[in-house]
């Protein structure tokens, strides 16, 4: 794939220098809006002006909403009114408010300038809803039908208007004021008598979301039912927009992202990583750095406060890596586990007893485990092997701490994403970094408590 597009990039530059541009546009008229953006990604900003205009105006619309804010920016400022009516006048009305969003305020305006009324005013309802909500994402262009259509009428009026609409397989019934009552699909309709009215045609088990709702909600409804298309009402069930499967997709892709990086401790960004400079690329992470640098003192703490036992065993401190880091991979196994089934709406706060009671028996089974490797592996490597001092007990003090550790660690790691949620957090917060800060403190004081239990320190 990755040689087809180096040889693809090689022969656009070619045809650009040789002016051969027919056989240029002959190319790029084979290819999908997806591609053609990613190909224009490469491309030396002089050259994708022209590039662009070679594009039909149906294709140049849809190769235009793929492609990054920065080069929409520059064909927007290079683009004649006319040229910029006829991209506009293209999109449909989610994109057209995607692409004003990412604008800065004078691009705005000329676009507003350049939409139709009806398209301005639609732009307008879709930006006033908060950002992440279903209303932000959502299209206003959808087929409506009444109750009592016939088919032969509903196909007349698909016909008639579902040029301009970004789906028409999936209609939806609505009375005059704009109730939502039900929904059916272009396949019923056509499979149906002419004569049948939408009220014998619709369903009335509607799956929707209200313009308010968070844009993962949405995520998880297509998910969770397989839909092409979600309508969504307003608070007195009034058909307001839809969102479609495409923009679903992309809302699970920036959810994805946004969950990754606040679990590797990263204030989430909308940019690519490349478009981002070394500045926001640091204020992006520092502020957690630094938390999670002024947490882990309590940890030198611990260390300071035990450092009589420590200088009257020294072996002891050879253990203090792998505890502290077994520990922490064991908060990080349970709670990067619950935090998925939390995004995916398998658990929810009601189910943190049986997830406790699972994880005990989880950790305890782990904790014997690794307890029993490491006891083998002091007598066969650090004894036998390294001849290394150390005692029955010493191992005994380690071991035990081991097993008690990851028991914790995993009560721990499994319960804190749940209660983050509980109080209106978002868990994966609760994400490794965290849990590993929490749980080496938590590591340390059960090391040294039981080695001054059983090594009278």
């Amino acid at each position: 794939m990755a040689e087809n597009t180096a040889i693809l990039e090689t022969t656009i530059e070619t045809l650009v220098e040789n002016k051969k541009y027919a056989t240029l546009r002959d190319i790029l008229v084979t290819m999908q809006p997806a591609d053609i953006a990613s190909l224009f990604a490469d491309v030396d900003e002089d050259k994708l002006p022209l590039l662009f205009r070679l594009l039909p105006k149906e294709l140049a619309a849809d190769t235009f909403v793929e492609m990054d804010s920065d080069q929409q920016e520059l064909l927007i400022r290079g683009f004649s009114d006319v040229e910029l009516k006829e991209v506009v006048d293209e999109l449909y009305v989610d994109d057209a408010a995607d692409i004003v969003e990412e604008m800065p305020a004078n691009v705005v305006k000329r676009i507003l300038r350049q939409a139709d009324p009806e398209m301005r005013k639609m732009i307008n309802e879709i930006l006033k809803y908060p950002d992440d909500s279903a209303g932000s994402i959502m299209t206003t262009e959808y087929v409506t039908l009444r109750p009592h259509m016939t088919a032969e009428e509903a196909i007349k009026r698909i016909r008639r208007t579902g040029v301009d609409k970004e789906t028409i397989y999936t209609c939806y019934i609505t009375d005059d004021n704009r109730h939502l009552l039900g929904y059916t699909t272009l396949k019923s309709i056509l499979m149906a008598d002419e004569d049948m009215e939408m009220s014998e045609l619709m369903g009335t088990d509607i799956i929707s979301v209200t313009t308010t709702d968070d844009q993962e909600i949405v995520a998880n409804a297509f998910s969770r039912y397989d839909l092409q298309a979600l309508p969504v009402v307003d608070k007195e069930n009034r058909l307001v927009g839809i969102v479609t499967v495409d923009d679903a997709i992309d809302v699970m892709e920036e959810e994805a992202t946004e969950d990754i990086e606040k679990m590797a401790a990263i204030t989430p960004t909308d940019k690519p990583y490349l478009k981002m400079s070394v500045w926001e690329i640091w204020k992006s992470r520092i502020p957690w750095l630094l938390l999670l640098m002024i947490s882990a003192t309590f940890t030198g703490l611990i260390i300071s406060r035990f450092e009589t036992a420590l200088a009257a065993s020294v072996v002891l401190t050879a253990f203090i890596p792998m505890l502290m880091d077994t520990g922490g991979n064991s908060g990080s196994q349970a709670s990067v586990t619950i935090i998925r089934a939390l995004s995916l709406g398998d658990l929810d706060f009601s189910d943190i007893a049986r997830v406790i009671w699972k994880e005990s028996r989880v950790s305890l089974l782990c904790g014997v485990t690794l307890a029993a490797a490491t006891f083998v592996k002091i007598q066969l490597v650090d004894v036998m092997l390294l001849h290394n001092d150390i005692s029955m007990l010493v191992a005994a003090v380690v071991c035990i701490t081991l097993a008690l550790t990851v028991f914790f660690a995993k009560l721990v790691g499994c319960s804190l994403p749940m209660l983050a949620q509980r109080l209106g957090f978002d868990p994966a917060v609760m994400a490794s970094p965290f849990i590993t800060t929490i749980v080496d403190a938590l590591s340390l004081l059960i090391y040294f408590r039981v080695a001054t239990a059983l090594l009278g320190l």
